[in-house]
C-alpha cells in the first residue's frame, strides 16, 4: 500500500524545530487566550451596566418622594460596576450647574472606558508583534541553515530543506497567533465602545431626570 498516511503532529517537536523564537510566540499566544477570556467576561453587561441597578434607580425616580440622590448613591454602592462609578460621580455634582454635571459624567466615563480597554491592548500588541517575531525567526533560521552548509561538499536541496522548513514554522505560528488576535481585538474594542455608549446615555438620562425634579 503506497497511500500516504498522516502521522500525528508532535507539538513539542514543532516547537523545538522552530527554534528559540518560538518561545516568545508561545508566550504571546498564552497572553492572547488569557486576556481574551478575561475581557469577554469583564465586558458582560452585569459588570458594566447591571440591570438590577437600572431597575432600582428607575423605581426610585418614579416613587412618590421623588428622586433622592442619597438613596441613589446607596443603590449604586450595592452594584459595583462601571455604571455605578459614573452615576456616583454625577450624584456628587447634584445641585451644581448643568455643565459641571456633564463634565463629571464625561470624566468618569473616560476613566471607565480606559479601564475597560486596558487589557484589550494586549491583543493589539500580539497582533502587531507576533508576526514580526515569526518573520525574524524565519530569517534567522534561513541564515543559520545556509550558514551550516556553506563550504560543505555535497550540499543539496535535501540538505537545506529541513533547516528552511523549521525556519518557516515561526512565521506560520506567528500568523496563527496574530490572525485570531486581530479578530478578538476588533470584537472586544467594539464591545467596549457599545458598553460605554450605553453607560453614557443612561447617566445622561438620569442626570436630566435629577435636574428636572430638582427644579420642580
Amino acid at each position: 500500500d503506497t497511500t500516504p498516511k498522516l502521522e500525528g503532529i508532535n507539538v513539542f517537536e514543532l516547537l523545538v524545530q522552530g527554534g528559540y523564537f518560538m518561545l516568545p510566540i508561545v508566550v504571546m499566544s498564552l497572553v492572547v487566550v488569557t486576556f481574551s477570556f478575561e475581557r469577554f467576561f469583564g465586558l458582560r453587561k452585569s459588570r458594566v451596566l447591571p440591570d438590577g441597578m437600572v431597575s432600582a434607580l428607575g423605581q426610585l425616580g418614579g416613587s412618590q418622594g421623588g428622586f433622592d440622590p442619597r438613596q441613589a448613591y446607596k443603590i449604586c454602592q450595592q452594584f459595583p460596576s462601571a455604571a455605578s462609578t459614573v452615576v456616583r460621580a454625577m450624584l456628587l455634582k447634584v445641585g451644581r450647574p448643568h455643565n459641571e454635571v456633564e463634565h463629571a459624567v464625561a470624566e468618569a466615563s473616560d476613566r471607565e472606558a480606559a479601564r475597560l480597554y486596558a487589557n484589550v491592548r494586549w491583543l493589539n500588541l500580539a497582533a502587531t508583534v507576533t508576526p514580526l517575531l515569526g518573520l525574524l525567526g524565519t530569517v534567522w533560521g534561513v541564515m543559520d541553515a545556509f550558514g551550516s552548509i556553506a563550504g560543505s561538499e555535497g550540499a543539496s536541496i535535501a540538505t537545506l530543506a529541513p533547516g528552511v522548513s523549521g525556519a518557516l514554522l515561526t512565521t506560520v505560528c506567528g500568523l496563527l497567533v496574530a490572525i485570531p488576535s486581530v479578530f478578538g481585538y476588533n470584537y472586544l474594542l467594539t464591545q467596549v465602545k457599545l458598553q460605554i455608549t450605553d453607560l453614557e446615555n443612561f447617566a445622561s438620562i438620569l442626570a436630566d431626570r435629577v435636574e428636572l425634579e430638582a427644579n420642580d
